[in-house]
């Protein structure tokens, strides 16, 4: 073989092998650990390339090798099945991982938290206030229409957190926490005991409400279930004052007077005997539950202890609620 050849022949095989190895080093990458030190957030928009994707996270400095990512997902297949949306690249990810984060969707979720004792205005305000949520109503008002409600659409969601990814609607929002409260509220029925003085589910979540709004203590909740029970089931009116604050809507101030007692209204619970027509509040699990299976007791009465902890003194007999009450004045004046 002449000289020449062997030259050639030499060369030939080098560039084979320095093929061959940066092939290898480029399949190496996709599971080498990004340049992520803290968890990266970044945007698929839709329609994208992943030619595209893989270009801009290379010149941030995440990936190393973004041609051969690319490459890597079009030998797979993979390349035209990513998904848009936001994501997350977390500290230990690989390109490999991000990849099958994109093509599954594995979007971002943000959280929302319904508080227990919201009403749907404070509901509306927070999901204006939430950047990560798409804002479409103005009002409660807009609500039955939006979500095939019938009538006031007070209490008809359940407080929890819930998870979404950024864009999402308010009204599909709403519909979740209206899901799932009819799975909460349906299931407590389903199991209530049979000696609770209601009719149906609509009044298990009404009087599940007034109670919600009557104690911040939750092992009170069973308590002041059985309270309020108890004085529907002997006709006495519930005397509640959340159910009268909640019907002067926006005219309270902060004190419930005398003429807001006497003042007739549906919402007034001292001058009418039942139930107000509708919840006065977005009353959470453990308050439907407490009054699907409320404690057992001959208590009429409680008053605030005191003590600072939000807890209450109970009493059986009107004498006892005025030394209670008395109490609760002496606690307050020292």
């Amino acid at each position: 073989m002449s000289r020449a050849l062997i030259v050639s022949a030499s060369l030939i095989a080098l560039l084979l092998a320095g093929a061959g190895f940066a092939g290898w080093r480029a399949l190496r990458s996709i599971d080498e650990p990004l340049n992520v030190a803290a968890p990266l957030v970044f945007k698929v928009p839709a329609g994208a390339r992943f030619a595209r994707v893989a270009g801009e996270l290379g010149r941030l400095g995440v990936v190393p090798q973004p041609r051969a990512w690319a490459l890597y997902a079009r030998w797979k297949g993979l390349a035209g099945a990513i998904k848009a949306g936001e994501y997350e690249i977390l500290p230990g990810s690989t390109p490999r991982s991000v990849l099958d984060k994109l093509v599954s969707g594995q979007v971002l979720l943000h959280s929302l938290t319904i508080v227990d004792g919201w009403r749907v205005e404070d509901l509306l305000a927070a999901m204006r206030r939430n950047p990560d949520i798409l804002s479409t109503l103005s009002a409660p008002a807009n609500l039955p229409d939006k979500l095939g409600l019938a009538g006031n659409p007070e209490g008809r969601f359940l407080p929890e957190t819930y998870r979404f990814p950024r864009g999402t609607s308010d009204v599909e929002l709403l519909r979740q926490a209206h899901v799932a409260l009819g799975r909460v509220l349906d299931a407590a029925w389903a199991g209530r005991d049979p000696a609770i003085p209601l009719q149906n589910a609509d009044q298990l979540l009404i009087m599940a409400s007034i109670v919600e709004k009557e104690s911040a203590v939750p092992e009170e909740l069973p308590k002041i279930a059985g309270l309020y029970l108890h004085r529907l089931s002997i006709g006495m009116r519930l005397q509640a004052d959340p159910t009268v604050i909640y019907g002067l809507g926006g005219s309270y101030d902060g004190t419930v007077h005398t003429v807001d007692l006497r003042t007739d209204g549906p919402y007034n619970t001292y001058t009418r005997v039942g139930l107000p027509p509708t919840p006065i509040a977005l009353a959470g699990a453990a308050a439907i539950n407490a009054t699907a299976h409320p404690e057992k007791t001959d208590a009429l009465y409680f008053v605030a202890s005191g003590k600072g902890d939000g807890s209450h003194v109970f009493s059986a007999t009107l004498e006892q609620q005025n030394a209670a009450v008395a109490q609760y004045l002496s606690r307050q004046r020292r």
